[in-house]
């Protein structure tokens, strides 16, 4: 897929690995409609991009507002002619087991990774599909191929956003959309410190978890752009992002039930 004049959509894109995304795809001459819950990060984004002289377009919008995604492809298509890929990168973080955590606090989860990523694809699959090619990116993560404790939430969520996306990429074979899953392993984001914890753990251990977390995150968000980037141009149907997911990965095929007690062991 050649990206030069083509439109992405990519929502999360004020920060990490959206951020990365967006602008690995402007170096490649793709204009952009960056979507993000935080305006502030979401213009800096857009600055950054219009540097490669590229046309972008910001929306700030949070992709768990039903009526606002049901009204952003009249926004997307007043700035921009056509959308050829559709980046669901949107996401957000949760600390604490199935017990800790507040069916509040799930489901607002679930909201954004999840219900987030089908309403977007819901919205701008028919306009996708009137392109001569087009790809939809869903970004799971290593959570997404293990469960591990204390993130019920957020692995549920991750393994949602795989089946919906096989199955997507099943139901459109033969038309000019593909699907791309992508499993991120720890990409040095800010998403840690962003998490919401759940209020059953005290703040010694917050802050614990929080450095636990922390120190998996080792690749540079660029880096993690461009392998995606690059599985877009190759339309690839699914990419591990990093040493860490390919070895989480083969790990999963080997040991389906008891990898993560070999990981924790490894690791």
């Amino acid at each position: 897929m050649d990206l030069q004049g083509k439109t992405a959509l990519v929502t999360g894109a004020g920060s990490g690995i959206g951020r990365a995304i967006s602008l690995s795809l402007a170096r490649r001459g793709c204009s952009l409609a960056l979507v993000d819950v935080d305006p502030l990060g979401l213009a800096e984004t857009c600055d950054l991009a219009a540097q490669n002289g590229v046309r972008t377009s910001e929306e700030p919008l949070d992709v768990a507002d039903r009526e606002g995604v049901a009204l952003l492809p009249q926004r997307v298509f007043a700035a921009h002619e056509s959308v050829d890929i559709l980046v669901n990168n949107a996401g957000v973080a949760l600390e604490g087991t199935f017990e800790q955590v507040s069916e509040a606090d799930f489901d607002w989860l679930f909201e954004i990774n999840f219900h987030g990523l089908v309403r977007m694809t819901r919205a701008f699959l028919p306009f996708l599909r009137n392109r001569p090619e087009a790809q939809i990116v869903n970004i799971s993560s290593v959570f997404g191929l293990i469960s591990v404790p204390g993130q019920a939430a957020y692995c549920a969520s991750k393994f949602a956003v795989r089946g919906f996306s096989n199955a997507l990429r099943l139901e459109l074979a033969g038309s000019s959309v593909g699907v791309t899953v992508a499993h991120p392993g720890g990409v040095a984001t800010s998403i840690a410190k962003r998490a919401r914890i759940s209020s059953a753990i005290g703040p010694d251990e917050r802050t614990r978890l929080t450095g636990e977390f922390e120190k998996k995150l080792k690749m540079p968000p660029r880096e993690a752009g461009e392998i995606i980037v690059k599985a877009i141009e190759a339309r690839r149907p699914r990419v591990l992002v990093g040493g860490d997911a390919k070895f989480v990965a083969l790990t999963e095929r080997l040991a389906p039930i008891s990898n993560y007690h070999i990981l924790s062991k490894l690791l």
